[in-house]
């Protein structure tokens, strides 16, 4: 725009006595001719252009017959080297336009890879407790602690490449100590319901986490959702329930009493509030970072590392829970990192190791890196969908004829009628009405 608003058409009989000066103003920014200041009259019949780049004036003087003829022949509506308003205007729409599909494109991307590397940790894990299966408790305290290191690791890469700044390490720490404490008390709770509960009972439990992600974004985050996208969300909760437990007995919630199913839906509590307050951490850092965003590994290798100091202190209580004395936890985890390892003396009794714990690791790992770059480009409740959809895709993989795991179970009666509900929940939600066409795209909402 260096030339622009630099002058304006006249009659073309305009005497070259009336030339138009040009002085160059101070500021190197034009008024934009929408500004009730850009045009001014200046006496009688004196147009005077303003601008904050260019000061142009002229007078145009009264033309009479024959030269004013020539002058409306001549003359063209006033441009700046040909600025268009409408068609700058236009562009600017077009290019929301194109940003709004972009970012879209981005979460539905981005929600597709969760899905599918959440299908991968659920089948992953299944065959990894093949070789594993007396050292569970070895392989859940390998992904929190180890995890800390690998974090880490990838964290100081990213700093001396200057992916990660100075700026983003000085964030406050005290929102992922919360965020580590959370998930430490989540991880308790729901071992120790879990231990008690049946399995049919857990997926019809764990529905409360959408739930509670609604609730807690509603409430400190300040959300609002649409009535299409609130019974998307019930629609998509059902659907999992009719999916998973329909081919279970009845009864199941209430066999093992109703408190360790409160402390199941306690344990989904928890979680919610963890992922909301990450949410929070990722918006504050944006103001912080004066439109900046803080980078995943930041969040990542704090939580965990927060986290595996409370698991620490809970140690005695969640060993117990997996009926593992704690004056023979040392044993326990010796014997566990052998079995791992596949050498010594577990070597005839851990077949699959280390291959299938390995692939758990790295896919659990790529999980939690897509939960969570899910969850800075779209919203708590977007997450949380696209780990829910993963439940049902997972029972299916389960009937196919996968390795280690002998007979392929059969698919629940209600498989098929629950997956249609749940697929219309989820259209349900990202669908987007006429009259909010031009807000913000559902799934970033």
């Amino acid at each position: 725009m260096s030339a622009c608003c630099r002058r304006v058409a006249f009659a073309a009989a305009t005497p070259p006595s009336h030339h138009i000066p040009q002085r160059l103003s101070s500021s190197v920014n034009y008024l934009h001719a929408n500004h009730p200041q850009f045009w001014e009259r200046s006496g009688a019949g004196a147009v005077v252009l303003r601008s904050r780049r260019w000061v142009n004036e002229a007078a145009v003087r009264p033309l009479g017959g024959e030269q004013e003829d020539e002058a409306k022949q001549s003359s063209h509506p006033p441009r700046c080297c040909s600025f268009d308003r409408d068609a700058v205007a236009a562009a600017a729409d077009t290019r929301s336009g194109e940003g709004g599909v972009d970012r879209r494109v981005e979460v539905m991307v981005a929600a597709a890879t969760t899905v599918v590397l959440g299908v991968g940790n659920r089948v992953l894990y299944k065959l990894a407790l093949v070789p594993l299966k007396h050292y569970p408790f070895f392989l859940a305290q390998l992904a929190t602690f180890g995890y800390v290191i690998v974090y880490f690791s990838i964290l100081y890469l990213r700093y001396q490449s200057g992916k990660v700044t100075d700026e983003m390490l000085s964030l406050p720490k005290s929102p992922l100590i919360a965020v580590g404490f959370l998930e430490a008390l989540a991880a308790a709770s729901g071992m120790a319901a879990g231990a008690i509960l049946s399995g049919a009972a857990i997926p019809i439990l764990s529905q409360s986490f959408l739930v509670w992600q609604l609730i807690l974004s509603y409430t400190f985050l300040g959300r609002r959702y649409r009535y299409n996208q609130l019974f998307g969300c019930f629609l998509v909760a059902v659907g999992v329930i009719v999916t998973v437990a329909s081919g279970s007995g009845t009864g199941s919630l209430m066999e093992a009493g109703i408190f360790w199913s409160i402390l199941m839906i306690i344990s989904f509590f928890l979680q919610a509030a963890d992922t909301v307050l990450k949410e929070t951490i990722f918006l504050d850092a944006a103001q912080r970072l004066k439109g900046g965003t803080v980078d995943l590994f930041v969040i990542n290798s704090y939580g965990s590392a927060y986290q595996a100091v409370f698991i620490c202190l809970l140690l005695p209580f969640l060993s117990n829970l997996w009926g593992i004395p704690f004056s023979q936890l040392p044993n326990y985890l010796k014997d566990g990192a052998a079995c791992f390892l596949n050498v010594g003396t577990m070597s005839n009794r851990c077949n699959g190791a280390p291959l299938l714990p390995l692939l758990f690791v790295i896919v659990n790992m790529g999980f939690n890196i897509s939960l969570l770059h899910l969850l800075k480009i779209s919203s708590a409740v977007v997450s949380c969908l696209a780990s829910t959809l993963s439940v049902p895709i997972s029972v299916y993989m389960f009937t196919l004829p996968l390795p280690y795991l002998g007979i392929a179970s059969s698919l629940p009666p209600g498989f098929v009628g629950g997956g249609i509900i749940l697929i219309v929940g989820m259209l349900i939600y990202i669908w987007t009405p006429s009259s909010n066409s031009s807000s913000k795209p559902s799934l970033a909402s």
